[in-house]
């Protein structure tokens, strides 16, 4: 995975310098105990919706029904799946709705729309139809998009925001310096453009698409790679079009009030100190967690070390 070269501009340097950068923390005795979910009794959890929009969406509603509500939005060819190894470790009075998002899991995969104000457009109505008023909104990478555009479009209905390898869009002042060499990273835009269906789930591609710095339930990942080739490859195409760029966030992020959270992994070869530096520009009130050593999903690589910066963040009084 990549690392940041030493020379970038100096306004990124001292807001870097300022994050609380995060070696991973020694495992507690309670926190090894935790017994892993079995995956298909995680999955069996999940049941559909249908929303006013005709969309409908998978989900896991899963804690106390008078818990904090806290909405879970994964990424990009993900599904609720994707956080089964954080939810032990999240607070148990919580009331987490985890959900599919269009295009993905159990939910509707029509021929349009895949932009992200039609992602958060239906988490709102799934709200309406859970009767949440306000919850808590925690996001990964494409989920952070949703996220973001939740809370800058609905202010009213979004309290605080997890925003979990991210970014802030693209801003001149973050750019490295001009001959500044580029640092690895994954060209996953040019490689999703050459797919064909049907997606083989064990393709170099794929297994580089699920990849991870440190080691990752090989099982957990086998069944990411399959559900993701099941995917149909217009709904990948669409959303890489429609939704994953994150040229545009900048525009919104002024109207994003709700107190955030950021998290990164360090070695994450999607969204890296560029994104970082952006997310924290436009959000400079915002709560900074870096992992050294983790990448773009840390919440698989130590859960238990994510769950312990975002518990408290949601659990704090606004």
């Amino acid at each position: 995975m990549r690392s940041r070269p030493v020379p970038m501009v100096c306004r990124c340097l001292l807001m870097i310098a300022t994050t609380i950068c995060l070696a991973l923390p020694a495992v507690s005795r309670a926190e090894s105990a935790r017994k892993p979910m079995n995956i298909d009794q995680f999955d069996g959890m999940k049941k559909t919706i249908g929303l006013p929009n005709g969309m409908r969406l998978g989900y896991i509603d899963m804690g106390p029904r008078d818990g904090q509500p806290v909405l879970v939005i994964h990424g990009y060819t993900d599904s609720t799946r994707d956080w089964i190894h954080l939810v032990p470790y999240l607070d148990p009075h919580l009331r987490l709705i985890l959900v599919d998002i269009r295009g993905h899991g159990k939910s509707s995969k029509p021929e349009c729309c895949y932009s992200r104000w039609d992602f958060a457009y239906d988490i709102r109505l799934l709200m309406d139809q859970l009767k949440i008023a306000r919850a808590d909104v925690i996001g990964h990478s494409l989920g952070t998009f949703i996220t973001q555009t939740l809370a800058e479009d609905w202010p009213d209905r979004v309290r605080k925001v997890v925003l979990i390898s991210s970014s802030g869009g693209v801003r001149a002042g973050c750019a490295p310096p001009a001959g500044t060499p580029a640092p690895p990273s994954f060209d996953f835009r040019s490689e999703i453009l050459k797919l064909k269906d049907p997606i083989d789930p064990d393709s170099p591609f794929m297994i580089a698409w699920w990849s991870s710095p440190t080691p990752v339930d090989p099982e957990f990942l086998r069944r990411q790679r399959v559900d993701s080739a099941h995917i149909p490859l217009r709904v990948w195409l669409a959303i890489l079009e429609q939704g994953a760029d994150k040229h545009g966030l900048e525009a919104g992020l002024s109207r994003l009030k709700s107190p955030a959270l950021l998290i990164w992994g360090e070695d994450d070869p999607i969204f890296g100190a560029e994104d970082r530096c952006s997310l924290r520009e436009a959000l400079p009130g915002a709560q900074v967690q870096i992992f050294k050593g983790l990448g773009h999903n840390p919440f698989w690589e130590q859960p238990g070390a994510v769950a312990a910066v975002i518990n408290p963040f949601v659990l704090a009084a606004p």
